[in-house]
């Protein structure tokens, strides 16, 4: 089950379409859809998260936390929402169009793709741009 929770008052539009769009995604990666929880959240709530759980004092756009069993799919995914409107604008791209890509980033990790290397980045975008190009 997917769920979406809000700690801003950012408030997601059409959550069903986008709610079956993973589980296809989920699907399509020959994986199983367990509990999936998407908190969208602001920089200082996410930022306060990457201090205290990762050690890390830095902004970034998602922080995912994987409970998946093999390939049953569960975890928390926290999404900054401000971090998300700043990189649409940096990229020059909508910003419904980036916080689809980072929705579907985070269910990427799940499914076992990495972005740490640059062969993997290369890899996890291809996929990333196969998923956006399903989405309705």
């Amino acid at each position: 089950m997917i769920s979406f929770n809000y700690e801003t008052d950012f408030t997601l539009d059409k959550p069903e379409v986008i709610s079956n769009w993973i589980s296809n995604t989920i699907l399509e990666e020959n994986c199983k859809e367990g509990e999936i929880n998407y908190v969208f959240c602001s920089d200082d709530y996410l930022h306060k998260l990457n201090v205290d759980f990762l050690n890390h004092d830095t902004l970034t756009d998602i922080i995912s936390f994987d409970y998946s069993v093999g390939k049953e799919l569960h975890g928390d995914i926290y999404i900054s929402v401000d971090r998300v409107k700043e990189n649409a604008s940096d990229f020059e791209v909508s910003f419904e169009d980036e916080l689809a890509r980072v929705i579907i980033h985070g269910i990427l990790h799940y499914c076992g793709y990495k972005d740490k290397s640059e062969a993997d980045e290369k890899t996890m975008r291809s996929k990333e741009d196969l998923y956006l190009s399903k989405r309705n």
